[in-house]
């Protein structure tokens, strides 16, 4: 072999040491993990649009290699840009720094993790932005504020009336006006069966007056009572008219007569004229 035959020999021997020397084991892992076939193919299907067969070529590629911080780097980059996914890509960003510590662009993806959880925060907590939606919230809220003041005034009328209530406790109402002797006490409410046996009870009380009166009017010094049958159509009043005599009168000799159900053949009491 020639001098310059072997010269040349030489230096292509220290240009290849030179190289293996210049590549670190971190560029030279990079590369291989760039060849494996899975990631080629993401590769191919990233320049032709395909994004989803994409990502299902990267995550193979996972599959193949668990540690593959360039597959993660692409699917970050995917879920990202491509399927406004914030979630997944903020996990493959950070996996991809953690196999990939020492990445040039480690401040780069800092800020592309922080971009995703602002986005993630705005999806999870999203506030009516529009005017109208921000004037019915207001309009809201104003509605609720005063619901709660008139909820307040309401709760300290009540607390006031109850104070009141145990100061001044209420006199109780005593009825003095005694009912006529022999006549049943008046209820405050009536039943239909009460009403029934009232009136048969009132009946009853006049048959025996009128018989007590045809009695009593033959013994001297005794008054005599007189009755009245009352007829289809007539009232109280038109019963004082006919007879001389006041309504207040009438309804005073007849406490237990109901105006307002009042029927043909009840018998009630007239007052002395």
């Amino acid at each position: 072999m020639s001098f310059f035959g072997k010269w040349n020999t030489v230096l292509l021997a220290a240009a290849f040491l030179a190289a293996i020397a210049g590549c670190s084991p971190m560029d030279q892992s990079s590369m291989d993990e760039e060849k494996e076939p899975h990631y080629v193919l993401g590769k191919s299907r990233v320049n032709a649009m395909n994004y989803t067969g994409a990502i299902e070529a990267f995550e193979e590629s996972l599959e193949a290699n668990p540690h593959s911080a360039q597959a993660h780097y692409q699917l970050a980059m995917l879920y990202e840009n491509q399927e406004s996914d914030p979630a997944a890509a903020i996990y493959h960003y950070q996996q991809y720094l953690k196999y990939d510590p020492k990445s040039e662009n480690a401040e780069i993806i800092s800020q592309h993790i922080a971009s995703c959880k602002q986005q993630l925060a705005s999806d999870v907590l999203q506030l009516p932005s529009t005017p109208a939606a921000q004037q019915q919230l207001e309009k809201l809220t104003e509605e609720n504020r005063r619901l709660h003041d008139q909820l307040s005034q309401w709760q300290a009328y009540y607390a006031a009336q109850q104070a009141a209530a145990k100061t001044n406790p209420p006199t109780p109402q005593i009825n003095y006006s005694a009912p006529p002797q022999g006549a049943p006490p008046q209820n405050t409410s009536q039943t239909p069966d009460d009403v029934t046996s009232q009136s048969a009870t009132t009946t009853s009380t006049a048959s025996s007056t009128t018989s007590s009166t045809h009695r009593t009017a033959s013994s001297p010094g005794t008054a005599r009572v007189h009755t009245h049958t009352i007829a289809a159509g007539e009232t109280l009043a038109s019963i004082a008219r006919k007879q001389g005599i006041s309504l207040a009168a009438l309804e005073s000799a007849n406490p237990t007569v109901n105006p307002r159900k009042l029927k043909a053949g009840q018998v009630i009491n007239l007052p002395a004229p």
